[in-house]
């Protein structure tokens, strides 16, 4: 057995235990989804012009966890409304600090007869604000803002605005709601399976170098966004078994078995923001039909390679190719 095969069944066999109780998490989150479940989106859709000829573009936005207007691109080839039949689509979230783009950056899925549902993160680099109340002090970035009250924090507000992406675009013209797929790297990777754990429209999950997975291991040794996280807790070191118990109820190593739909995670064995003892403690979790893609001289990125094994895979899931 060579080195690269002994680190794969090393990962392979990576099984740290739950950091809270299954049933504890289950009755919080189906508490947290039934609350917001009959809570209207009040959607607002208008056309986009765009270079184009080929695709059709709306400007969309949904309102998230709180009042925060959540804004979108909804895309679809420009021959939709010729169509009957419905298209599937594809929502996606971007990495952190990032934003959904000009609506171009997603015509490989429209080549395929796909629509796109395209998700700001609220706060970061798109359109999108943040309403959510500033309590108490955070360090520099976004996910300790009300890392002390989970009904007020950042993470329970992007998971339920990723939740509440996935009802958004099942409502889209022309959408398959039984066809939802969704997808991103990163930030947009953990959101990606936060969706396919907590909303049941979600019909297939393509989570590259996801994060939000065994998040105290990413809490002492990754280098961006949970490392924000760490430098509260430098600040304030008495906080440290509240936030653990906080961070708990969003990390994809507690909430795998919830993932119900097919997925496939990517994984760079030598990243250092999402390490690979993260994914991995995660995805070894998951009950679902699942595959992964290793990446052993890959870091923190997602490769052509890597972005057309998504695309397969999406396309056995939907259409049994």
């Amino acid at each position: 057995m060579n080195t690269i095969e002994q680190r794969k069944k090393e990962l392979g066999n990576l099984r740290p235990g739950p950091t809270i109780d299954e049933q504890v998490l289950n009755v919080f989150w189906e508490g947290v989804l039934k609350s917001h479940g009959d809570r209207p989106l009040r959607m607002v859709s208008k056309p986009e012009a765009t270079p184009y000829p080929h695709m059709e573009v709306s400007r969309v936005a949904y309102h998230g966890y709180d009042d925060t207007p959540i804004n979108a691109w909804h895309i679809a080839p420009a021959d939709h409304s010729s169509k009957a039949e419905a298209r599937p689509c594809v929502v996606t979230f971007p990495g952190y600090t990032g934003d959904r783009g000009f609506p171009e950056r997603y015509a490989h899925w429209l080549m395929l007869g796909y629509a796109v549902f395209a998700v700001d993160v609220r706060g970061q680099g798109g359109e999108t604000g943040n309403l959510l109340p500033l309590d108490n002090g955070v360090v520099k970035g976004w996910v300790s803002q009300g890392i002390t009250d989970i009904h007020r924090s950042y993470y329970m507000a992007v998971a339920m605005d990723a939740v509440r992406a996935v009802d958004a675009a099942s409502q889209q013209p022309g959408v398959d709601p039984d066809k939802i797929a969704v997808v991103g790297g990163s930030q947009g990777g953990g959101l990606s399976m936060l969706a396919g754990a907590l909303n049941p429209k979600v019909a297939a999950v393509v989570a590259d170098i996801p994060n939000m997975c065994r998040m105290d291991y990413g809490i002492l040794y990754s280098v961006s966004s949970l490392n924000e996280i760490a430098q509260y807790i430098k600040r304030y070191p008495e906080q440290l078994d509240q936030i653990l118990a906080h961070l708990a109820h969003f990390d994809m190593l507690n909430l795998a078995p919830r993932i119900q739909a097919p997925i496939m995670v990517s994984v760079g064995w030598k990243d250092t923001v999402c390490m690979p003892e993260t994914i991995y403690a995660a995805y070894n979790r998951i009950e679902a039909a699942k595959e992964i893609r290793d990446y052993p001289f890959s870091g923190h990125e997602v490769g052509e390679y890597q972005k057309r094994e998504g695309v397969l895979f999406l396309e056995r899931v939907f259409n049994g190719r």
